[in-house]
């Protein structure tokens, strides 16, 4: 019997994505809502505390300035910053996407082939060991000041949790999955296809999640060695000129991308792994 027209393709699904019970609509939108609104709370007493602290400290603005000057320094340059916020969110994005790719075939190559994994296992391990800070001037000196390095940097920031997270997937499946798949004679590649990858979704969307907060990282280290613009270009420039505030204007654009990437990962590994419950 074909493992594809078989009973182990139903199987293997059901089993890989059981079904949970339906709640109410509105449930999650409200759980989301509520996550938000504590999100602006928190932001908002920060903000105030940070107000008063350079009130009452009475702290130099070129130390610590006021939110209110922050807020005047984007309004006064807003295109300007923009501009090189693009250049970072490219950046991040093409590393991200590229990460994630990379991770995820290099995992399923792993598992694939134990030659294999034996002699990548540790070049990945040396890819995460190493100091982003020490591999950046490389990057910038072999493929210079423009996008690709910043897009190589932020992949190998990205590149050892998406694999190692996926890689561990593939190998913890259900052991009831690999009887099945031993009683139908299932090929490697129709375990791997049919039961291996979906029951390894959710520590994938684990690993999807981790990789977007550190994409920008990636990027903003890359720009930090080298660049002809982006954020980290700012930041630097802002601190040689003792511009605080633009510095700061900067940080609070980087947060917002973080920020929005975080959630847009979120929302995409929800609908990846839609069958698994959360709290």
């Amino acid at each position: 019997m074909s493992i594809a027209s078989g009973p182990l393709g139903p199987l293997s699904r059901s089993a890989a994505a059981p079904a949970v019970a339906s709640r109410p609509r509105g449930f999650l939108p409200s759980a989301r809502w509520k996550d938000l609104a504590g999100g602006l709370v928190t932001a908002a007493i920060l903000v105030l505390a940070w107000d008063l602290l350079v009130r009452l400290a009475e702290i130099p603005p070129y130390m610590l300035p006021r939110p209110w000057a922050v807020v005047e320094a984007f309004a006064r340059q807003p295109s300007f910053l923009l501009y090189h916020a693009s250049l970072t969110l490219t950046e991040t994005l093409l590393g991200f996407v590229f990460g994630v790719a990379a991770g995820m075939l290099v995992a399923l190559v792993m598992w694939l082939s134990p030659l294999v994994r034996r002699g990548l296992l540790p070049v990945v391990l040396v890819t995460q060991a190493l100091p982003v800070f020490a591999i950046a001037p490389i990057l910038v000196l072999w493929l210079g000041f423009g996008l690709a390095s910043k897009i190589v940097m932020a992949v190998l920031v990205i590149f050892f949790a998406v694999t190692s997270s996926f890689f561990d997937g593939l190998r913890r499946m259900d052991p009831g999955l690999a009887d099945l798949s031993r009683l139908y004679r299932a090929t490697r590649w129709q375990e791997m296809t049919l039961l291996r990858i979906p029951s390894a979704m959710p520590a994938l969307a684990s690993g999807i999640r981790i990789a977007a907060v550190f994409a920008p990282i990636g990027a903003v280290v890359g720009e930090w060695v080298g660049a002809k613009g982006g954020l980290a270009f700012i930041m630097l420039q802002s601190n040689a000129r003792m511009q605080t505030d633009v510095m700061f204007a900067a940080l609070f654009l980087l947060a917002t991308m973080v920020l929005t990437l975080r959630f847009a990962a979120d929302r995409l590994t929800r609908r990846l792994v839609s069958w698994q419950p959360e709290d």
